[in-house]
């Protein structure tokens, strides 16, 4: 069982926590039935993500069993059998879709974009990581597609702004991850990934720091945006641009200075100071959009 928790990788599921973004900058958090839809395309996201973690294994176990943490995986190790993972990747990616039927509405547009999804990871794992800029593309797509779902389910239309800012961000911590990957290859000399000998630190730190820049434009342009405004009756959601920027440079250090981006999701699960810096905006935008 533990094999199979570490193949399925539930600690990653905190990333499908996106699906949640339309009905909190929808203003619709205290609808019961917006929530419950959302619950349910999170909990399918989870599966169908799961799934891929499965296939993603089963390709890189050769690779894997060269790299001194992934060498652990289940395949890799030998713990799970190839055979087993594909048993475990269809099945998860059946519940995917299954538990979609206790949507209330928008199932089939939900659905659709979920298998899109489930598609284009499976050639991102076979093929399209191995294409530097394509993957970090591609990456963060996926967590565009994970709003489109969220957004789907509730019958919420998405901001532009909306869409751009989650692209840009995590196309910013992809980048960051990238970092990992050349730094472990500049003290090794074995490159983690085919494409890792196609970034250098120079292009990435650059990478970095533009995605970092444009994302907290992107932020600001949205909160004095006259759509914005109208729509939460507020002209003060500026101020909440002050977390994203200490997000932005807390994340930058750790990336930079610290040398720990290899995990996105470890350093959400670890790091007290972007923990605080979430807990600081959300409760800020909370205040400024349903008690202003």
């Amino acid at each position: 069982m533990k094999d199979i928790f570490k193949l399925i990788r539930p600690q990653q599921w905190l990333k499908n926590l996106f699906v949640f973004i339309p009905v909190f900058f929808g203003g619709a958090l205290f609808n019961i039935q917006d929530l419950w839809a959302s619950a349910i395309t999170a909990v399918s996201f989870c599966l169908a993500a799961s799934s891929i973690y499965c296939f993603n294994d089963i390709q890189d176990a050769e690779d894997d069993r060269h790299h001194p943490v992934k060498c652990h995986r289940p395949i890799a190790s030998g713990a799970i059998s190839a055979r087993h993972a594909y048993e475990m990747m269809f099945l998860m990616f059946f519940f995917s879709l299954f538990i979609l039927l206790l949507l209330p509405h928008y199932r089939l547009r939900t659905g659709i974009v979920i298998l899109f999804y489930w598609f284009m990871n499976l050639a991102y794992c076979a093929k399209l990581k191995q294409y530097a800029i394509i993957d970090v593309c591609v990456v963060a797509f996926g967590f565009v597609l994970r709003l489109l779902a969220g957004g789907n389910a509730a019958g919420i239309e998405l901001s532009q702004w909306i869409v751009l800012m989650t692209f840009l961000i995590t196309l910013f911590m992809s980048f960051a991850k990238r970092r990992d990957d050349v730094i472990r290859m500049k003290k090794t000399g074995e490159a983690p990934r085919k494409n890792t000998s196609r970034y250098n630190l120079t292009f990435i730190n650059q990478a970095i720091t533009i995605t970092a820049s444009v994302t907290l434009v992107c932020y600001i342009m949205y909160t004095v945006s006259p759509e914005v405004m109208m729509h939460f009756h507020t002209d003060h959601l500026y101020l909440t641009s002050v977390f994203v920027l200490l997000g932005l440079l807390r994340y930058i250090q750790i990336t930079v200075v610290d040398e720990k981006s290899g995990d996105p999701t470890q350093i959400l699960l670890k790091d007290h100071f972007i923990q605080l810096d979430i807990i600081a905006w959300l409760a800020a935008f909370l205040l400024i959009i349903y008690f202003g």
